[in-house]
C-alpha cells in the first residue's frame, strides 16, 4: 500500500481499498478494485477517529443535556495530553480526521487546546482536528478557529445559545460551522424550527449546515423516543425544499436512503450516504485510551470492557484485526451496517 500527501489532499492506494481525502474541505473519496466497486472496510486502519477527552461536563449555561448519552456530569474524567500522545501515535497514518467528544464550553480539560495542536504539530502524522460544543463566546471562538477545521454547535432548547455560538465561529471566518440536532419524537418541533431558523436568523447566515443525528437510547437519551419514518422525511424534504444545507450521521444513512429512494437523482444521493463506519473505516477511544467500535457501544454486551490502545504493541494486530473487533465487523456488514445495538 502507498500514503502520500499531495498539497491539501491525502491519497492512499492499496489493492482492495483506496481513498482521497481533502483536509481543507473534509471532502472524501473511497473506492475498492474499481471506481464501483465499494470496499467493506478498510484493513490497514481507520480513517476516523472519534476520542474523548473529557467526561466531565455541565451542559451549556450549566444545564445538563437532557439526552447525553454519556449521562455525564460535572464529575467526570480528563485525557492527559501524554496520554493522548501515545493514543495518537499508536493508531495508524491511515487517520485523516480526528473528532473530539468533549464538554459544552471546552472548560473542563485543561490540556484541550494542547491535544488539538498537537495534531497539527508533530512528526508523526498531520491531523486538522474537529470538535462539538454547545456555548462559544468569542475568546473561544478565536481559539477553535485557529486550530479547527470543522466545529459542530449542538442545539438544545434554549436555541439563542446555539445561534449565538454559531455567530461568533462564523465571525472568525470559519467555514465548515455546523448544527447538530438530535432527532426525536421530542425535539422534532426544535428540528422543524431549526430549519426555518436557518432562512431567517441572521446569525446563522454563514451556517454550513444543519447535521442530524439518530437517536440512541442510552443514558438520559433512554427517555426520548425514536423519530418515526414519516417525520424523518419529512424533516429530509423540509431541507430540500427550503434550499437548506444538511447533512446527518452514519446512523442515519440507511434511512435517508429509504427516504429518498423515490427521487430520481438516488443514485447522486446514495453516493454521499455513508451508513455506520464503525470498525470499517472508523474508530472510537475513550478518555481512558480503550477503544470501542463507537461511543455507543461502552459496557454494552460484549463490549463490557474496551481493548488497551495506550498499551498495544500493534494497532493493526492488537486492536484492529483481532477477533473481538472482526466478530463485530461481521455482525455489522451482515445486517447491512444497520446498527446492531440500538434500533435507530
Amino acid at each position: 500500500m502507498e500514503l502520500y500527501d499531495i498539497g491539501d489532499i491525502r491519497k492512499f492506494r492499496s489493492t482492495n481499498c483506496n481513498f482521497n481525502f481533502n483536509r481543507v474541505t473534509g471532502y472524501t473519496e473511497v473506492w475498492g478494485r474499481t471506481e464501483e466497486e465499494n470496499p467493506d472496510y478498510l484493513p490497514y486502519g481507520p480513517m476516523i477517529a472519534d476520542i474523548e477527552i473529557t467526561t466531565s461536563c455541565g451542559g451549556p449555561k450549566g444545564i445538563p443535556c437532557p439526552f447525553c448519552y454519556k449521562g455525564n456530569t460535572k464529575n467526570g474524567k480528563n485525557m492527559s495530553l501524554e496520554t493522548f500522545k501515545q493514543v495518537f501515535h499508536k493508531l495508524p497514518k491511515t487517520v485523516t480526521q480526528i473528532a473530539f467528544g468533549a464538554d459544552a464550553d471546552l472548560s473542563s480539560n485543561p490540556d484541550v487546546f494542547d491535544i488539538m495542536h498537537y495534531c497539527r504539530n508533530n512528526d508523526y502524522n498531520y491531523v486538522v482536528p474537529n470538535v462539538t460544543v454547545a456555548d462559544v463566546n468569542t475568546e473561544l471562538a478565536e481559539k477553535l478557529s485557529a486550530v479547527c477545521g470543522a466545529v459542530a454547535v449542538s442545539r438544545y432548547a434554549d436555541k439563542g445559545i446555539c445561534y449565538d455560538s454559531v455567530n461568533k465561529l462564523t465571525d472568525q471566518g470559519m467555514k465548515q460551522v455546523n448544527i447538530h440536532m438530535m432527532l426525536s419524537e421530542e425535539t422534532f418541533d426544535q428540528a422543524v424550527e431549526t430549519i426555518f431558523d436557518i432562512r431567517n436568523d441572521k446569525r446563522l447566515g454563514k451556517l454550513n449546515a444543519i447535521v442530524f443525528l439518530s437517536l440512541k437510547t442510552k443514558g438520559r437519551g433512554k427517555h426520548f423516543h425514536k423519530l418515526s419514518e414519516e417525520k424523518f422525511s419529512r424533516i429530509i424534504y423540509l431541507c430540500m425544499m427550503f434550499g437548506v444545507r444538511y447533512g446527518f450521521d452514519s446512523c442515519s444513512a440507511n434511512k435517508f436512503l429509504k427516504a429518498v429512494e423515490i427521487l430520481p437523482n438516488y443514485k447522486e444521493l446514495e453516493q454521499m450516504a455513508e451508513p455506520c463506519e464503525s470498525t470499517l473505516f472508523s474508530t472510537y477511544i475513550d478518555v481512558e485510551g480503550k477503544f470501542y467500535p463507537c461511543s455507543f457501544c461502552e459496557n454494552v454486551e460484549g463490549w463490557e470492557d474496551g481493548l488497551d490502545v495506550v498499551n498495544c504493541t500493534d494497532f493493526l494486530k492488537d486492536i484492529w484485526l483481532c477477533e473481538k473487533t472482526f466478530k463485530f465487523r461481521e455482525k455489522l456488514l451482515s445486517c447491512g451496517r444497520n446498527c446492531p445495538i440500538y434500533n435507530v
